[in-house]
């Protein structure tokens, strides 16, 4: 909002557009009936008279709760329910923002509002790609033998997550009832490639004017680690080796192995 030097109005307008084109969805619809409202009788928007506290009845709480016991990164849904927290803390947030240094936001280009829109598509599709990790966690913990591709079908009409994209969903669980992710799915892959660098614009304004956007940039990170064959978790094994004696998998040969890091560094392998 003050990135873009937009009144509510103007992002009104904004919300009604892209719920014209591939980003049409409830909550897009209505963010743009909010935006919108006016105080009866008055000039000013309502939503700038709404106070910025969060509330919520645990839904999402439940969602990232029951995420973490089944192992799935639902990191999209877990960020926004961690944003609502910090938007409770009222007091804390206005003494912080007298004594907390950062940059402060300045008016960006018009082209950001694009850039957004590609960044927020990206973000929708890995958010969407977690939530159907998470179900088929769920129904193989469970035993519910859930049809992915059917659930897109239901959720497509009274439901506030149906949106215009859940017909390609619906296509690539029947091409692939499988597929371990929707990232992986060949129209989904290729969406998030040309989004991509509008998604780190987006990601790098905010981050240099000092604006939380922790839904995006979960995403990004999410995607970022998907894609990479080899990651940073063998620091993580090698630490909890040395700490707690958890042991570890070499790259090289079969086996669990523990290093003996205060005994003379031998390594013994702890599974034969």
């Amino acid at each position: 909002h003050n990135a873009l030097g937009l009144s509510a109005d103007e992002l009104a307008s904004v919300f009604r557009e892209w719920n014209n084109g591939r980003l049409q969805s409830y909550l897009i619809e209505i963010t743009s009936y909010v935006l919108a409202k006016h105080d009866d009788g008055a000039r000013s928007s309502l939503v700038d008279a709404i106070e910025d506290e969060a509330e919520q009845k645990g839904t999402g709480r439940w969602t990232s709760q029951s995420a973490l016991e089944l192992g799935v990164p639902l990191t999209g849904i877990t960020e926004a329910v961690f944003a609502r927290m910090l938007s409770s803390q009222k007091a804390q947030r206005v003494r912080a923002s007298n004594l907390l240094q950062g940059p402060g936001p300045t008016k960006a280009t018009s082209a950001l509002i694009d850039d957004i829109q590609e960044a927020l598509y990206a973000s929708k599709i890995v958010a969407y790609a977690q939530g159907f990790e998470h179900l088929a966690a769920g129904s193989k913990e469970h035993r519910w033998d859930l049809e992915l591709g059917a659930l897109a079908t239901i959720w497509r009409g009274g439901c506030i997550i149906r949106a215009k994209f859940l017909d390609r969903i619906k296509e690539a669980y029947e091409e692939t009832p499988d597929l371990p992710s929707l990232m992986l799915a060949p129209f989904f892959h290729k969406a998030l490639a040309d989004a991509q660098p509008a998604w780190r614009r987006v990601i790098k304004t905010a981050v240099d004017q000092g604006i939380p956007i922790p839904a995006f940039a979960s995403s990004l990170a999410y995607y970022d680690g998907y894609r990479r064959a080899r990651g940073p978790a063998n620091l993580i094994q090698g630490l909890r080796d040395y700490f707690g004696a958890h042991t570890y998998h070499r790259t090289d040969r079969e086996g669990a192995y523990h290093t003996r890091w205060a005994q003379g560094g031998e390594e013994v392998r702890t599974d034969s």
